[in-house]
C-alpha cells in the first residue's frame, strides 16, 4: 500500500505541470492613436470607402476573384492540410481499436514441455489454431502533451486561416489598383486624344495663316512639333493600359475580352474625391499577417508544454477481447472467449538529454515566433503610418494640380486671345498649350493618386476586417468567409 501512495503522490504532483511556461518577454504593445492620423482625417466614412466600391468594374473583378484565384486556392489549401493535422491531433486523444484473426497450423514437439509427458496425456503432434481479437487502447494524456499538441494544431489552422485572409486582401487591393490605373489611364487618353485634336486644329490654321503670309513658316513648324508631342503621349498611354488590362486578368481569372466590358462601364465616381477616416491603432490587431503571427506564436508556446510532457510517464489503458479455438466448429462457443483488461505506465528514465534537446529547441523555436511577432507588429504599425501620411501629402498634391490645371487652361485661352491681337508671339501660345497638356493630365494622375493612398492604407489597416475588434489572441479554429 504504501507504494502505492507513494506512486499516487508522485503523479499528482507532475500532473500540476501541464504546459511549460510562456516567454518572460510583454507582448508588443501598440500606441494608442497613429502619429499622422489627424493629417488624415478628412470626412467621416467607413474602412469600405478607402476602396473604390463605386467602380461596377472593382465590384465585379474582385468578387470574380475571390471566388476563383488560383492565389487563393493554394491558401484554401493549406488551410485544408492544418485542418487535417487537426484531425489527426484530434484522434490521437481517443482509443484506438484494431481487429486481427487468422488461422495458423501447428506441429508440436513434447520435448517443449520439458520432455515425457505424464502417463495418460497425449498432445496431438499436429493441430490448427483458430483465433479472432479486439484489441483497444487509450492513452489517458495524464500530463496534457496530447491536448498540448491539439491546441498547437489549433493555432497553427488559425494561422492558415489569417493567412488566406492576407492573400484574399493582397488580391483586393492588388485589383483595386488596377482598376484605379486602367481609369486614370482612360482618363488621361481622353485627355490625350482632345490636345491632339486641339494640335491638329492648331496645325490647320497656321498652315493657312502662313500660305495667306500672314505668320512665318517657323509658327507652322512650331504647331507640327506640338502635335508631334500629342502623338507620341498617346501611345504609352494605350501601351500601359495593355498592360493593366494584363494583369487584371492574372489576377482576376477572367478572359481579356470580360475584363474590358467591365471597364467599359462608367466608372462612377471612382477618381473623385474619397473620404477618409480617424483610424485607431487597435484596428492592426486583426490585420491577417498580425493575426497569423499571434496564433503561431501560440503554436509554438503549445509545443513546448507538448515537448515537456514528453518527461513524465504515460498512463494507458488496455483491453483485448477475442475467441481462441483448435477447431473451426468451436470458435464461437463460450469456452473459446478471452480477453483482458489493463493499465500499463512507461516513463523515460535515462535518455541521454533527447527530451531537454526537444524541449530547448522548441523554446528557441518560440523564441523565434515572438521576435517574428514583434517585427510583423511594427511593420504594419509602420505601414500604417506612412499610409496615412501619403493620404494627406496626395490630397494635398491632387487639390494643387487639379488648380493648376484650370489656371493653365485659363493661361491657354489668353496666349491665343493675345496672339490673334497680334500682342503676344506664337511661341507663347505652343509654351502655353504644351504646359496645359502636361498640367490636365498631372491633374488626374494626382488624383488617381489620392486613391492609390487610400488603397495602400486599406492594406495597411488589414482591410475591413479591421473594424472588428477581436481579441489579440483569439481562439478556437477560424474559418475562411
Amino acid at each position: 500500500m504504501k507504494r502505492f501512495a507513494y506512486l499516487a503522490l508522485l503523479l499528482s504532483g507532475c500532473a500540476t505541470v501541464e504546459r511549460a511556461p510562456p516567454p518572460a518577454q510583454a507582448l508588443a504593445t501598440l500606441p494608442p492613436v497613429f502619429a499622422f492620423g489627424e493629417a488624415a482625417r478628412t470626412n467621416a466614412g467607413g474602412i469600405a470607402d478607402l476602396l473604390p466600391t463605386a467602380d461596377p468594374a472593382f465590384a465585379r473583378l474582385s468578387e470574380q476573384a475571390l471566388a476563383s484565384a488560383p492565389t487563393l486556392g493554394v491558401a484554401i489549401a493549406r488551410i485544408d492540410a492544418a485542418r487535417a493535422r487537426l484531425g489527426a491531433a484530434s484522434a490521437e486523444q481517443r482509443p484506438t481499436v484494431g481487429a486481427s484473426g487468422g488461422v495458423a497450423r501447428e506441429r508440436l514437439n513434447q520435448q517443449q514441455f520439458g520432455g515425457a509427458l505424464p502417463p495418460g496425456i497425449v498432445i496431438p503432434p499436429n493441430r490448427t489454431v483458430y483465433d479472432a481479437r479486439l484489441d483497444a487502447s487509450w492513452d489517458t494524456d495524464l500530463f496534457g502533451r496530447l491536448r498540448a499538441s491539439r491546441r498547437a494544431a489549433m493555432a497553427r489552422l488559425d494561422a492558415a486561416t489569417a493567412d488566406a485572409a492576407g492573400v484574399r486582401l493582397a488580391l483586393q487591393v492588388d485589383i483595386a489598383r488596377a482598376v484605379i490605373d486602367a481609369r486614370a489611364l482612360d482618363s488621361r487618353e481622353g485627355i490625350a486624344r482632345r490636345d491632339l485634336e486641339t494640335a491638329t486644329e492648331l496645325v490647320a490654321l497656321t498652315r493657312t495663316r502662313a500660305q495667306a503670309g500672314l505668320t512665318p513658316e517657323f509658327d507652322l513648324v512650331r504647331a507640327q512639333s506640338l502635335e508631334a508631342d500629342a502623338m507620341t503621349r498617346l501611345e504609352p498611354i494605350v501601351a500601359q493600359r495593355a498592360a493593366v488590362i494584363g494583369q487584371l486578368v492574372t489576377l482576376s481569372g477572367q478572359p481579356a475580352q470580360a475584363v474590358l466590358a467591365l471597364l467599359v462601364q462608367p466608372p462612377g465616381n471612382a477618381l473623385s474625391a474619397s473620404p477618409a477616416m480617424a483610424i485607431p491603432s487597435v484596428q492592426l490587431r486583426t490585420r491577417p499577417d498580425v493575426s497569423a503571427a499571434e496564433f503561431r506564436l501560440r503554436a509554438a508556446d503549445e509545443e513546448i508544454a507538448a515537448a515537456a510532457a514528453e518527461r513524465y510517464p504515460r498512463l494507458a489503458v488496455t483491453a483485448t477481447l477475442g475467441l481462441f479455438s483448435l477447431g473451426l466448429g468451436s470458435l464461437f462457443d463460450e469456452t473459446a472467449l478471452l480477453g483482458s483488461l489493463g493499465t500499463a505506465l512507461s516513463g523515460p528514465l535515462l535518455d541521454f538529454g533527447r527530451i531537454g534537446s526537444g524541449i530547448s529547441e522548441r523554446q528557441a523555436l518560440a523564441r523565434e515566433a515572438f521576435a517574428e511577432y514583434r517585427r510583423t507588429v511594427f511593420a504594419a504599425l509602420g505601414e500604417t503610418e506612412a499610409a496615412l501620411g501619403a493620404v494627406a501629402a496626395a490630397d494635398r498634391r491632387a487639390d494643387v494640380s487639379e488648380r493648376q490645371a484650370v489656371i493653365d487652361t485659363d493661361a491657354t485661352l489668353l496666349a491665343r486671345e493675345r496672339y490673334r491681337r497680334g500682342l503676344d508671339s506664337f511661341l507663347t501660345v505652343i509654351d502655353a498649350e504644351r504646359t496645359g497638356f502636361a498640367s490636365r493630365s498631372n491633374a488626374v494622375e494626382t488624383r488617381a493618386d489620392t486613391w492609390r493612398a487610400r488603397v495602400a492604407l486599406y492594406k495597411a489597416i488589414g482591410g475591413a476586417s479591421g473594424q472588428v475588434d477581436k481579441p489579440l489572441l483569439q481562439t478556437g479554429a477560424a474559418r475562411l468567409r
